[in-house]
């Protein structure tokens, strides 16, 4: 269902990204103008692989998972994406179908900003185009990072990092205690990291059994961030 933008401010909204921060209100107006709210219900999908990527999206609320399946029908999932972060930036500028899938994990709002809007004002304004650098540079990190955790890291580690996602290691020594809700399904975190879900709830349990972490559903909490920190490098 797509929603008449005059009920949703988008200009505001797209100024708490960072793809559009510090841009001009004329800026933003005219990229607001060439998007659109959308509203995703639990379940839906968002696009398709093969599909022609014609938006750009940045979550306002909900969940969106990014996956890939293989020929034998199992699903990987590459990210999930929370609200105030943005999907697909760069598949826009390729002139390619989408390479992935995406479907909303829950009721889902996105804010759908359209490739000719961000093309007409790259045009007009070098400062715009570095702005949308900076963007797809920080998902290649991200992808980065992951190749490299799967590469380097063992399960428990994968795992351990993904609960200390939000933790700086220079304050982690300062934090005694964590409360981590998982954003989606035990198994689809578990997708996330390259893990089958048997082998997350046997890490999940065996951090519980050293006394590091206690599990209610979703909730995790850690307690004690160092000696997590500590378990996972040995």
């Amino acid at each position: 269902m797509t929603l008449a933008t005059h009920f949703f401010d988008m200009p505001r909204f797209l100024a708490t990204s960072p793809l559009f921060s510090g841009l001009s209100p004329d800026e933003l107006t005219r990229i607001a103008k060439s998007s659109q709210i959308r509203s995703y219900a639990k379940g839906e999908m968002i696009f398709s692989l093969g599909e022609a990527c014609e938006a750009f999206h940045i979550v306002v609320s909900g969940q969106v998972k990014l996956f890939v399946v293989s020929p034998v029908g199992q699903e990987k999932v590459i990210e999930i994406i929370s609200p105030g972060q943005s999907f697909a930036e760069a598949l826009v500028f390729l002139n390619k179908p989408y390479i992935l899938s995406a479907q909303a994990l829950v009721d889902t709002v996105l804010a759908n900003v359209s490739k000719n809007g961000v093309v007409s004002e790259i045009k007009q304004d070098p400062h715009f185009a570095m702005h949308m650098l900076a963007g797809v540079s920080r998902r290649l990190h991200s992808l980065v990072q992951d190749v490299e955790a799967y590469s380097l890291q063992n399960g428990m580690q994968r795992l351990i990092g993904y609960l200390l996602r939000d933790v700086e290691m220079d304050a982690a020594t300062d934090q005694k205690t964590l409360t981590v809700s998982l954003p989606a399904s035990k198994a689809t975190i578990a997708s996330r990291l390259s893990l089958t879900p048997e082998y997350f709830s046997r890490v999940l349990h065996e951090l519980e059994a050293q006394q590091l972490i206690t599990i209610d559903r979703r909730e995790i909490r850690i307690l004690d961030v160092k000696k997590l920190v500590g378990y996972g490098a040995q």
